[in-house]
């Protein structure tokens, strides 16, 4: 899928939205309860962030009965998934990237709930 370099640099400008997105890269696929808990917003706040990366096309979504679930896209571009590969790798142990992972690592009830409950 293509995307131009402005509107990828533009969507990244945010930081709700990289923040949603390198949590993505490292977990795969995500609840948006699990993305509100780990970025300590809320759920209305997250769902717009998630649904401009979904309209541009950097994620997509899936519904699983109530919860809706979100994975970056693999049909991206190879130079844009290099970009997230890269920013991921070189600020995973910086704030507020770290203290994402870290809470969303210790939501309480994830692991039986498997995502959101």
């Amino acid at each position: 899928m293509e995307i131009s370099t402005d509107t990828l640099f533009s969507t990244l400008s945010n930081e709700i939205r990289l923040r949603c997105l390198m949590l993505l890269h490292h977990q795969g696929e995500l609840c948006v309860c699990e993305l509100t808990h780990a970025l300590h917003m809320s759920q209305p706040m997250i769902s717009r962030h998630l649904a401009l990366l979904r309209d541009t096309g950097l994620v997509n979504d899936r519904r699983a009965g109530r919860w809706v679930y979100y994975s970056i896209n693999a049909a991206l571009s190879d130079w844009v998934k290099q970009i997230f590969v890269i920013t991921a790798k070189a600020n995973k142990n910086q704030p507020p990237f770290a203290d994402d992972l870290e809470a969303l690592m210790t939501m309480p009830d994830r692991a039986e709930t498997a995502g959101c409950g």
